[in-house]
């Protein structure tokens, strides 16, 4: 499913991508298992995503996370054809974290390689049934949480994904924080917070990634969440690579 970005407003979406310190971004994701991509998203991006969600024909479902047991809060996966701004932000995110992907899966010995381009990772997720699009908008309100998960759709999964943050903290919502818990064997659980401004993105692993020790490489398993909102609305997009069953 190649798309070719022509809008004059997805080619500076495509620019800021591409001059974020990708570096710095990698060495926090080795170290972390996540990563701070700042502004990538500018306010009226974020404002014209975030007014979508009351625009029922844009997307597939409906989740109401509290009949789950998921936490308390809602949220929308999208339909395809997605929007512009989603689907420039999943091709070209993409490559980047695949080079990483494949990294990290040779060092956990794992034979999974991931090809350079969305378009053929998806046609992958695609033969294989996995079919559904999976990005994915949020909506948080004063009480509301989301337990700590994976994000898995499926026997193919991308092992990294992209949360944006759509509202302004401090002025539309207070609270909110996203975590990431990493579970490391025979050792207690690790837990990093990440502070987003609207329009950052924070990458992180999905489920499992590679940690150096003294005796080589191990594979710790990860989940991530929101804390509670204490007060306000808060929105957030997620951008995950692998299509659903």
């Amino acid at each position: 499913m190649s798309v070719t970005v022509t809008d004059g407003r997805e080619s500076k979406l495509v620019d800021r991508v591409a001059k974020l310190d990708w570096q710095q971004m990698v060495t926090s994701l080795d170290r972390y298992g996540c990563a701070l991509a700042k502004d990538v998203l500018k306010t009226e991006e974020c404002r014209e995503l975030s007014s979508r969600y009351d625009r029922e024909e844009q997307f597939r479902s409906r989740i109401i996370m509290a009949r789950h047991g998921f936490g308390r809060g809602e949220y929308k996966y999208w339909a395809y054809p997605l929007p512009e701004t989603i689907q420039t932000l999943r091709i070209t995110f993409y490559p980047r974290l695949a080079e990483l992907a494949n990294r990290w899966n040779q060092t956990m010995k794992i034979g999974i390689r991931y090809p350079d381009t969305h378009a053929e990772y998806l046609e992958q997720c695609h033969r294989a049934g996995q079919l559904r699009p999976t990005p994915l908008l949020l909506k948080y309100q004063e009480g509301d949480f989301n337990c700590l998960h994976q994000d898995v759709y499926g026997d193919l999964v991308f092992p990294l994904q992209v949360a944006f943050l759509l509202s302004i903290p401090g002025q539309d919502f207070t609270g909110g924080e996203f975590v990431l818990t990493e579970q490391r064997p025979r050792m207690q659980s690790r837990a990093e917070v990440v502070q987003l401004e609207q329009g950052d993105g924070v990458i992180f692993a999905v489920h499992h990634r590679p940690v150096q020790g003294a005796h080589g490489a191990y594979r710790v398993n990860l989940r991530h969440g929101v804390s509670r909102i204490r007060s306000g609305q808060r929105y957030t997009m997620g951008i995950i690579f692998h299509d659903g069953e």
